[in-house]
């Protein structure tokens, strides 16, 4: 059965990312596949590789949302102390679990360490979640998804939660080009936002060189919600600073 999920959190753990030693990929990731899920997500946090500091974060965000994403920190390592921190959370021991024992064993072979074998130790209780398309399985603890935090890895794991989670009805997305600067809209933005209060509008201005423009975004899940907003922008304006370059 599909777990229901309608507003979610993610906890980036890593010194390297707090460093800027590694640029952090995974948050782009994973809220492109929740906003198509129909999934809210709320807050996003960075925190280093400390299991109380961990731990804190994760008890803060697992009792707001429904559902906190961990990435980052599950490998063989001494920095590697995500599992104990969500275990420590939770107030689980950690455990031995004997299918990713015999998945390690296949992928490593000879090149196996005993070090290697820290990555089958989870929160006791752990749920593996697996998708049709077979591999690894994602872990799931109560409200917590336990994440990779290798981007290659990490897209991995998002078949999974698309077969495992259910989120609300699916978000509708309007975006228009201007041909502008955000302040010459900004009055009109403030006027549509009051009017249309079932959509979220997003302004982001675009610079290429001495070409100014401005990416406007309506999303909502009432599609004709959306429309009515993305029009009511576009009539209140006129043509010569609508563009009609397609926007991703």
């Amino acid at each position: 059965m599909p777990i229901m999920v309608r507003t979610a959190a993610a906890l980036i753990i890593g010194n390297e990312i707090l460093s800027g030693k590694i640029q952090e990929q995974n948050v782009e990731l994973l809220a492109k596949e929740l906003f198509a899920l129909g999934i809210s997500m709320r807050k996003i946090v960075v925190c280093p590789d400390e299991v109380e500091v961990i731990a804190d974060e994760l008890n803060a965000l697992r009792c707001r949302y429904d559902a906190v994403f961990t990435s980052g920190g599950v490998g063989p390592t001494h920095d590697d102390v995500t599992v104990e921190a969500v275990a420590f959370a939770l107030g689980r021991p950690v455990a031995r679990f004997e299918e990713i024992e015999v998945l390690l064993k296949a992928f490593f072979g000879s090149r196996l360490r005993d070090r290697h074998l820290r990555m089958a130790d989870l929160p006791a209780g752990a749920e593996l979640l697996r998708s049709g398309e077979g591999g690894w399985p994602a872990v799931r603890v109560d409200n917590v998804y336990i994440l990779p935090g290798l981007p290659e890895v990490f897209r991995r794991k998002l078949p999974i939660l698309r077969e495992v989670l259910q989120g609300g009805p699916a978000f509708v997305n309007r975006t228009l080009l201007l041909l502008c600067d955000e302040g010459e809209v900004a009055d009109l933005l403030d006027r549509l936002v009051q009017a249309h209060p079932g959509v979220t509008i997003g302004s982001y201005p675009l610079w290429k060189g001495s070409e100014i423009s401005v990416r406007i975004t309506f999303d909502g899940r009432d599609e004709e919600a959306v429309e009515r907003a993305a029009e009511a922008l576009k009539s209140a304006l006129p043509e010569t600073l609508l563009s009609d370059r397609s926007i991703p």
